[in-house]
């Protein structure tokens, strides 16, 4: 028992770790999974536009896109941008890591997010569409303008959640070797690992991990409750001095 809890919970190891994952750690795994998911979302929304589109050409790239990101395991799709390209001579992004991490993490996230902005555009009702070109607006800004912000409205629990598994998804990053000043939590746990030859370091970026993302997961779940039931009307909505309505029928039967 002593042993274990020396390898797990060693409170000096924690404690010499805890600093380096909250300051660097935690800021490059945020910014990995904030700018990862800006990129997911500028392409799953294009992408979400090609699946609804009534053209098969326009259709069948996108849903080769979706299906194959999808389809890779996370760190396989990490290996090649991050390694691959590199070792290709393509560099767009210099010797930095940071950027091929980023790169990744994004195309995995727009896939996902191509697929629950298509639900959701594709839950709104059809006679948005056709309030809209009775207007006179085309198929293209009616559904910019009307149909689209309903559909994103819909799914901003889901794109919440996605935010979530972004972080988490952050960690395989580890792969590409990344410098000091730009490790993530799981690199800077590995390496406490690696000199220490003790697991309290990953205990502690686990913890870290489960600090941040358990709360947003409760308030994502908050949200998405509200959203669902909507706001119940109260006592002070209704409108004053106006009587209930009566049943039809009502009087007829009362008269009989």
């Amino acid at each position: 028992m002593g042993d274990f809890l020396h390898s797990f919970f060693d409170i000096h190891q924690i404690l010499h770790v805890l600093p380096t994952l909250l300051g660097e750690g935690l800021r490059n795994t945020l910014i990995i999974a904030s700018l990862s998911l800006l990129l997911g979302l500028t392409a799953g929304l294009l992408l979400s536009m090609l699946l609804i589109a009534t053209r098969w050409w326009l259709r069948a790239p996108a849903r080769i896109y979706v299906d194959i990101f999808r389809g890779l395991p996370a760190i396989v799709t990490v290996s090649i941008i991050g390694i691959g390209l590199p070792s290709a001579d393509i560099r767009p992004f210099g010797e930095s890591p940071m950027g091929y991490a980023i790169l990744a993490i994004g195309l995995i996230n727009a896939a996902y997010i191509a697929e629950i902005f298509r639900s959701g555009i594709q839950s709104v009702p059809v006679g948005q569409m056709e309030a809209g070109r009775s207007l006179g607006m085309s198929h293209l800004t009616t559904l910019m303008l009307i149909v689209v912000p309903q559909g994103i409205r819909n799914v901003l629990p889901a794109l919440a959640n996605q935010f979530i598994i972004a972080v988490k998804e952050s960690s395989l990053v580890y792969l590409l070797g990344l410098a000091v000043g730009e490790r993530e939590l799981y690199f800077i746990a590995q390496q406490a690992q690696a000199v220490s030859y003790n697991s309290s370091s990953f205990v502690a970026a686990g913890l870290v991990y489960i600090a941040f993302t358990v709360p947003l997961t409760h308030l994502v779940n908050r949200f998405d409750r509200r959203m669902r039931e909507g706001k119940r009307p109260t006592v002070a909505d209704e409108p004053v001095g106006k009587e209930p309505l009566t049943p039809v029928g009502a009087g007829m039967e009362a008269g009989a």
